[in-house]
């Protein structure tokens, strides 16, 4: 619409508003015997000429925005941090640039049927597909470094984001096995029942990926995790950005009750087991524990590579125990 129609419009609205108005030939009309009242002033010039508002500018007027505050606030607020890569590299951690590595591979495999369910593309839709608990049935299985490497591999993808969460709230080890500081996170969230994570959520060098620290330590943790705000929190996080999975490091399943109670949310799960290592009891024992949840699946951790000499980085996964032997 041209500015001249937009004044057109105005004009209509004024008088049927009942102002007075100029008359084509510019003098003002009023009833006769009245005197005319001076020209209009430059201002009500331009408040004539003005467009009336459209439908957007009505509904952003009403909601404060045009756009999602959260997504605002998620690029304005989330801090900044750098992770020494070439550190993770060493450490044997999977990098952005290490895309020919034979552990780049394993998690190529291993992350393909996570992101088909994430995305809706297995075989039955599954609900909150996109939050993934990566745990173990003990301590020590590599569960932590799991995450990392699975989130770090589904980061290098072309269609997918990823949110590395520490839910391992006694125990926090994502941010120290990344050389970063402790920070607020989950937990403070949790905490004040909200739903912004965005001055919590930490962006990283590594393109498409963000972590969600474990947070303020707090004497009520598995309360806080079992609580409403939990959950209202996650169905926020799992339905706020279709492009987003999110990887949770959790507590092993039997030494707390807050890996349980984050099972119980869970789309998917991948339990890691240590080759050689843990009991077979321990991990029916923790299989028993998530039997509820949609997608189960076990990730051999450190399996013996049959052309190396001792143990190395061998992944594999299932959808079972394996085998008793």
């Amino acid at each position: 619409m041209s500015l001249i129609e937009q004044a057109a419009k105005r004009l209509e609205q004024l008088r049927q508003a009942g102002v007075e108005l100029p008359d084509e030939q510019g003098p003002l009309a009023v009833p006769a015997g009245e005197k005319k009242s001076p020209k209009p002033t430059p201002d009500v010039l331009k408040e004539t000429a003005a467009s009336p508002p459209t439908l957007q500018e009505k509904q952003k007027a009403e909601s404060g925005s045009a756009t999602s505050p959260a997504s605002e606030n998620h690029v304005s607020s989330s801090k900044r941090v750098d992770i020494n890569l070439e550190a993770m590299a060493a450490a044997g951690l999977l990098v952005p640039q290490a895309t020919r590595s034979e552990l780049a591979g394993a998690f190529r495999v291993i992350k393909r049927p996570l992101i088909a369910n994430a995305m809706g593309k297995g075989e039955t839709p599954i609900a909150n597909g996109n939050l993934i608990m990566i745990t173990s049935a003990v301590q020590g299985e590599g569960k932590t470094s799991t995450a990392i490497n699975l989130a770090i591999s589904i980061a290098m993808e072309l269609d997918s984001t990823v949110m590395l969460v520490d839910a391992d709230v006694a125990r926090p080890s994502v941010l120290n096995t990344l050389g970063l500081p402790p920070a607020p996170g989950l937990l403070d969230v949790v905490d004040k029942n909200s739903l912004d994570i965005s001055g919590v959520l930490l962006r990283t060098n590594v393109e498409k990926l963000s972590i969600l620290p474990s947070g303020t330590q707090h004497g009520r943790a598995t309360e806080l995790l079992a609580s409403d705000a939990m959950v209202r929190l996650l169905e926020d996080m799992a339905s706020r950005y279709s492009d987003r999975i999110i990887i949770f490091d959790s507590p092993p399943l039997l030494l707390t009750t807050e890996a349980r109670t984050l099972a119980t949310h869970m789309g998917q799960i991948v339990v890691v087991v240590q080759a050689e290592n843990t009991p077979q009891a321990a991990v029916k024992q923790a299989l028993a524990m998530i039997d509820a949840c949609p997608v189960k699946m076990m990730m051999l951790n450190q399996a013996r590579q049959a052309a190396s000499d001792g143990y190395g980085y061998g992944y594999g996964y299932g959808y079972g125990y394996g085998h008793e032997k």
